[in-house]
């Protein structure tokens, strides 16, 4: 436990007074109606939009999760969140407009708007409980569980303590704010969330026991943990690091803020965009700074940590009031901070809290979009007041706080719950990716393949029966759950799609003549109405998917030879960082042209 001085305490205080006036002077345009509430009137510009993005997925279990990787796999462990780029960059190119164009209030409403009857009324209530109570329940539970360990070493506080005060804070700005409020005090959040953890590796690099950034990349606790890439000469390592993520993992499992297709909380801030163009901005600069620059104070802090904290004994033996159940890698990175000097500290500790209070009261908002949107006004109350739906709204933000934090108090590591709701959406997220631009498939698709991810999940992952009931004792090795859930997910979606009847004609005449996807999937649908002399094509540009695929492409290699170059340039290996650098312009100029061309087929 550390002593809080007199310029900390001002720092915090000031912090909270701050996004919590910006809450409350918003609230009450906000309150006005349901699309205020969630959407903010659909006129942000990008920058706020991708400000916001950024600030959203900058949580308390960030930190603590990258460290864990870095401690337990090393650098290169993190391409299990790196390799979901590739997803990022196909909804900035390919999906972004797609989703301005729909209109939607949620990304759940697109159900019904792309499918029809029965089924897909279902599937947008099931979806909206599934992702908006208890998927987005168990994302805010991991980043409460690492408030609590970060409250615990560095203030010693009781769980319920942190829980409480965190909490509080958070859910009344969310609930009087709403999205307005959840954007605006994100942009505090992003400055000094970042300015905390630059400052927090800039210092505990320069400390006596570490002794500079060339003497701990000499440490032999670290030198093993740098490489960039898995050790290719350890196949297991290679399989479950690199391959599957880059060849599996991005296109195929859902995960929040990484969804194939764009989704959540990152199809919320496209909605919320002036148009398409802004929406396109927005989503690509939160991908540069999500994966080329914010990875790189998190991983100094994870490797300086294996020098004065080698193992998790070390940590329980520095903490000894942690309880054991929250004892994990994860710790290291609170550990750490618990060497900074006043002032620095009471930023550090500001820029938790930030951290904490812009993804919290993201969830929160998103989540309960789900609720009032898509299950309250469809199922209990259809000619619900805007009113009546703000107070559901706020009533249900408090609740899925409360509910959240209840399950943070069982958890024990962020790594763990990451690994179970990557597994929870394997094989879903190629349903995503083509249900834009294939017609064939229907509601019936994507229930199928829910039920099928979710059931062959819980058997590998939660019980020992999971090989043997799959005849494959013995044979599954620990790398292989993953793909083997997707193939299994993939090949039962697609063969419910063939075996039930398409979606109305009129249902997918009305989406294409509103989305405007293009693309030899509508062929059919296209020379169908033009049968009928209904003409559903409103636009005579070329498809423009093609460029964006190249511009996804083009922005992988920039993003990820900027990443490689920051991390050539720390590691004074100067021959690699410049020429990553200079490949890294290379890609931007080439990008410049393309994007261009993709968004003059959307003006």
């Amino acid at each position: 436990m550390i002593q809080l001085s007199t310029i900390d305490y001002i720092l915090i205080i000031s912090f909270f007074a701050i996004t919590l006036f910006v809450g409350v002077f918003v609230s009450k345009k906000s309150g006005k109606s349901a699309s205020e509430y969630f959407l903010s009137g659909r006129n942000m510009p990008w920058w706020l939009l991708g400000l916001s993005m950024v600030a959203t997925t900058f949580s308390t279990d960030t930190p603590n999760l990258v460290t864990d990787i870095v401690r337990t796999n090393g650098v290169s462990g993190n391409w299990v969140w790196w390799a979901f780029l590739l997803t990022g960059l196909l909804t900035v190119f390919v999906y972004a407009k797609l989703w301005r164009k729909s209109n939607v209030t949620t990304d759940i409403e697109f159900y019904e708007l792309r499918y029809g009857g029965k089924p897909a009324k279902f599937l947008r209530s099931f979806r909206a409980v599934y992702l908006g109570i208890i998927f987005n329940i168990l994302a805010m539970a991991g980043v409460t569980l690492a408030a609590i360990k970060i409250g615990g070493i560095m203030l010693g506080l009781e769980p319920w303590q942190t829980v409480v005060v965190a909490g509080l804070i958070t859910v009344v700005f969310s609930a009087l704010g709403g999205f307005k409020g959840v954007v605006y005090t994100d942009f505090i959040l992003f400055f000094t969330a970042m300015a905390g953890a630059i400052g927090a590796a800039y210092y505990l690099v320069g400390l006596p026991e570490i002794g500079g950034l060339e003497k701990l990349l000499a440490h032999e606790n670290v030198t093993d943990k740098l490489s960039l890439l898995p050790d290719f000469s350890n196949t297991e390592a290679l399989i479950t690091l690199l391959i599957i993520p880059l060849a599996v993992q991005w296109w195929s499992s859902w995960y929040p803020g990484a969804e194939p297709g764009g989704g959540g909380y990152i199809a919320q801030r496209m909605l919320a965009a002036k148009d398409e163009n802004h929406a396109i901005g927005a989503t690509f600069f939160f991908n540069i700074m999500h994966y080329a620059l914010r990875p790189w104070p998190w991983i100094i802090v994870a490797l300086a940590s294996l020098v004065l904290f080698p193992d998790i004994a070390s940590i329980h033996k520095a903490f000894p009031n942690v309880a054991e159940s929250k004892l994990g890698h994860d710790l290291a990175y609170s550990a750490m901070l618990t060497k900074l000097p006043a002032g620095l500290l009471g930023l550090v500790l500001a820029s938790l809290a930030a951290a904490y209070m812009s993804t919290i009261s993201t969830h929160l908002n998103w989540g309960s979009s789900y609720v009032v949107n898509d299950f309250y006004k469809q199922q209990i109350h259809k000619d619900a007041s805007e009113k009546e739906l703000v107070t559901v709204g706020r009533i249900s933000t408090v609740v899925l706080m409360v509910l959240s934090a209840l399950l943070a108090l069982v958890l024990q590591n962020a790594l763990q719950l990451f690994d179970i709701i990557l597994m929870f959406g394997a094989g879903t997220g190629l349903i995503f990716i083509l249900r834009w631009f294939w017609w064939r498939i229907n509601a019936w698709s994507e229930i199928s393949a829910m039920l099928v991810s979710g059931v062959v999940s819980m058997v590998l992952t939660f019980t020992s029966l999971g090989e043997v009931l799959f005849g494959i004792e013995g044979v599954l090795p620990a790398w292989a759950k993953f793909p083997f859930i997707v193939l299994i997910t993939t090949i039962a979606w697609i063969v419910v799609t063939y075996l039930t009847p398409a979606e109305n004609t009129s249902v997918l005449q009305s989406f294409y003549q509103k989305t405007q996807p293009g693309g030899p999937g509508w062929a059919k649908i296209i020379t169908d109405a033009n049968k009928e002399g209904v003409d559903i094509t409103t636009q005579s540009e070329r498809w423009s998917v093609p460029s964006g695929i190249i511009a996804m492409l083009l922005g992988c290699v920039l993003i990820y030879s900027c990443l490689f170059a920051v991390g050539y340039w720390i590691y004074a290996e100067y021959n690699l960082a410049i020429g990553l650098t200079l490949l890294a312009v290379i890609a931007a100029f080439l990008l410049k042209r393309v994007w261009s061309k993709v968004k003059a087929n959307i003006l």
